[in-house]
C-alpha cells in the first residue's frame, strides 16, 4: 500500500509543477482551465488544502503570493484581466473608455465606489462575483466583430493598489485610442453620454488618421459613423483633414438618437443642439 501511495505521490508533482510555473502568483485560474489540464477536483481540493492555490470564489483560484508579499483583500482589475487574456486565453480585451483611461485620456477622476471596467469579447460569468476593485461591464464585439484592427499591447505599468502590472511578464491587450473612442460612441444612447466623451475628445489631438481609415472602414455601425464625424468636425483636430469621409459609408435616412435633439445638418442624426454647427444654431434662433 505504501508503495502504490508514492507512486501515485511521484505521478502527481511532476504535473503540479509545470502548473504552478504557468501560473505566476497573484494570477487567476478557475475550474474549467485546470480541468483542461488533467488537474480534476480531488486534485483542485488538495491543492488548496496544502497551499499551492488559494480559493477565491466558487470555481476560481488564485496562484498565492510570495511570502511577505502583500496580499490585498480585492484583486486588482489587471491581475484578472491578465489571467483572462494570457493564462486562460479568453479572448478578450480592455476597450473603450477604459481604454481611453489607461491611454491618459480620462477627463475628471472617479471619486470614490468601484470603478466600472469596460471589457470587449468573451469573458466568465463569474467575474461578476470576484472581490474586485473594479465592477466589470462586459460588451460584445457588435461593432468590429472578429476584426482585431486596433487592439494593442500596452505595456504602460499602472498602478493596481500596491501593486503594478509590471510585475507579472505580460501587457494588457487593450484597444488604441483609435479604436476605444469608437467603442465609446457606440455606448452612447441619450443625450447624458455627449458631455464625458466631448471631454475626452476634445484631448484626442493625436490620433492616426491610417488606423482610423481602417477603423471607420471596418466599423458595421452606422450610428457610430456618423457620431465620430460629428465630434471631429466639432473639434476640428489636425488629424481631421486627413480622413477621407467620402470613403465612409453613412447610411440613408435621418437616425434618432437623442431624443427632443436637433437632427445634424451633415450626418443626419439627432444630437443635442450644442452639437448643431454654429452656423445652423444660430439661424435656427433667428428664424
Amino acid at each position: 500500500m505504501c508503495a502504490i501511495l508514492m507512486a501515485m505521490s511521484h505521478q502527481k508533482t511532476p504535473r503540479l509543477k509545470p502548473l504552478l510555473d504557468r501560473v505566476p502568483p497573484g494570477l487567476l485560474v478557475d475550474t474549467q482551465w485546470l480541468k483542461g489540464e488533467g488537474v480534476d477536483a480531488k486534485s483542485i481540493h488538495n491543492y488548496v488544502a496544502r497551499g499551492w492555490l488559494e480559493r477565491v470564489v466558487r470555481s476560481v483560484y488564485r496562484r498565492p503570493l510570495p511570502t511577505g508579499a502583500r496580499s490585498l483583500s480585492a484583486l486588482s482589475w489587471e491581475s484578472v484581466l491578465l489571467s483572462l487574456q494570457w493564462i486562460m486565453k479568453y479572448d478578450v480585451h480592455l476597450g473603450g473608455v477604459s481604454a481611453l483611461d489607461l491611454a491618459g485620456y480620462a477627463h475628471y477622476l472617479p471619486l470614490g465606489g468601484t470603478p466600472p471596467i469596460h471589457l470587449y469579447g468573451d469573458a466568465p460569468t463569474w467575474l461578476e462575483r470576484l472581490p474586485s476593485n473594479a465592477s466589470f461591464v462586459v460588451h460584445r464585439r457588435n461593432i468590429f466583430g472578429d476584426n482585431q484592427t486596433g487592439i494593442v499591447d500596452s505595456d504602460r505599468s499602472t498602478e493596481a493598489g500596491s501593486q503594478a502590472v509590471s510585475i507579472w511578464p505580460y501587457p494588457l491587450r487593450v484597444s488604441s485610442p483609435e479604436r476605444g473612442i469608437l467603442e465609446a460612441l457606440d455606448e452612447v444612447t441619450d443625450r447624458s453620454g455627449f458631455e464625458p466623451l466631448d471631454k475626452r475628445f476634445e484631448s484626442l489631438t493625436m490620433l492616426r488618421p491610417r488606423v482610423l481609415m481602417a477603423l471607420l472602414t471596418a466599423c458595421r455601425s452606422v450610428k457610430v459613423r456618423r457620431l465620430f464625424f460629428v465630434f471631429a468636425d466639432r473639434h476640428g483636430h489636425a488629424w481631421r483633414k486627413h480622413l477621407e469621409a467620402g470613403k465612409i459609408g453613412f447610411g440613408s435616412g435621418p437616425r434618432a438618437l437623442v431624443e427632443g435633439g436637433r437632427l445634424h445638418p451633415i450626418y443626419r442624426i439627432y444630437v443635442p443642439d450644442d452639437f448643431i454647427p454654429r452656423s445652423e444654431s444660430e439661424a435656427h434662433a433667428g428664424a
